[in-house]
C-alpha cells in the first residue's frame, strides 16, 4: 500500500504545485481533473503502439537502434499521445485563454500519464522503484509537458506561427524524453550520469524559464493588478 501511494503522490503534488504557479487566472478544477484523467488514460494506446513497434526492433544493439527506440519508440509515441489529448481535450476550449494555459493542461494530461505508469513500475519494482521515479521518472515528464505547454501556449496566440510552434511543441517534449530514455539505456554509469541527468537538469532549467516567461506576460497579470478581472472587464464591454 506503501509504494502505491507514493506511485501516486508525487504526479498529484506537481499537478498542485503548477495549478498554483498559474498566479492570475487559474482553470476550472473539472476541467483539470479531467485531463489528468484522460492523460491516465492515454498510457494504454501508447503502450499498444510501443508494443507492435518493438516488433520491428526487439532487441536493440547498436547505438543507432538504441536511438530509434528511445527518440521515436518510446519519446516520440508517448509525447505524441500527450499532445494528441491536449489538442483534442482543451485546446480549442475558451477557458485555454493565455499562453500559460499550455503548461497548466500539458502538466495535468503528463501527470495523469506519469501516474498511471508509475502505478505499473511500482507494483512490478516495489519501495526502491517508487522512490527513484519519484526523484527522476516523474520530473522528468512534468518538464517535458512545460516545454510542450509553452509551445502549445504560444501557438495559440500566435496564429501567423502557429504550425511551427506545435512542431516544437511536440518536437521538443520527445526530443528531451528520448534523450533521458537513450542515456538510461546504454550500460554505461558515466553515461547514465553524464546524460540522462544532464538531460533532466536541462529540461527542467528550461521548464522553470518557461513557466517565468508565460507567467509575467499572462495579459491578466496587470488586470489583477488593478483589481479588475479581465473576464469582468470583458464582460463590461458586452
Amino acid at each position: 500500500m506503501i509504494p502505491l501511494g507514493l506511485a501516486v503522490a508525487p504526479g498529484i503534488a506537481i499537478a498542485v504545485y503548477i495549478y498554483f504557479r498559474d498566479k492570475y487566472e487559474k482553470e476550472p478544477l473539472s476541467l483539470l481533473a479531467a485531463v489528468f484523467g484522460y492523460g491516465a488514460l492515454s498510457v494504454l494506446p501508447a503502450a499498444f503502439i510501443e508494443i507492435i513497434l518493438d516488433l520491428l526492433l526487439p532487441n536493440p544493439e547498436t547505438i543507432l537502434e538504441f536511438a530509434v527506440v528511445n527518440f521515436l519508440f518510446i519519446g516520440l509515441v508517448e509525447e505524441y499521445v500527450k499532445y494528441f489529448v491536449l489538442m483534442k481535450a482543451v485546446y480549442r476550449k475558451p477557458d485555454f485563454n493565455e499562453p500559460f494555459d499550455g503548461i497548466t493542461y500539458a502538466v495535468m494530461i503528463s501527470m495523469g500519464f506519469a501516474t498511471a505508469e508509475n502505478i505499473f513500475y511500482v507494483i512490478e519494482g516495489g519501495m526502491n522503484t517508487a522512490i527513484l521515479r519519484i526523484f527522476t521518472a516523474v520530473p522528468a515528464h512534468a518538464s517535458f509537458a512545460v516545454l510542450m505547454g509553452y509551445f502549445a501556449g504560444r501557438a495559440k496566440f500566435s496564429p501567423d506561427r502557429s504550425q511551427v510552434f506545435l512542431l516544437l511543441s511536440v518536437g521538443t517534449a520527445a526530443l528531451f524524453h528520448g534523450a533521458y530514455d537513450f542515456f538510461l539505456t546504454i550500460e554505461n554509469t558515466g553515461l547514465i550520469i553524464i546524460g540522462a541527468f544532464v538531460s533532466l537538469i536541462v529540461a527542467l532549467w528550461l521548464s522553470f524559464k518557461a513557466m517565468k516567461i508565460l507567467s509575467n506576460a499572462s495579459p491578466f497579470r496587470y488586470a489583477e493588478f488593478f483589481g479588475v478581472s479581465q473576464k469582468d472587464s470583458m464582460q463590461d464591454d458586452v
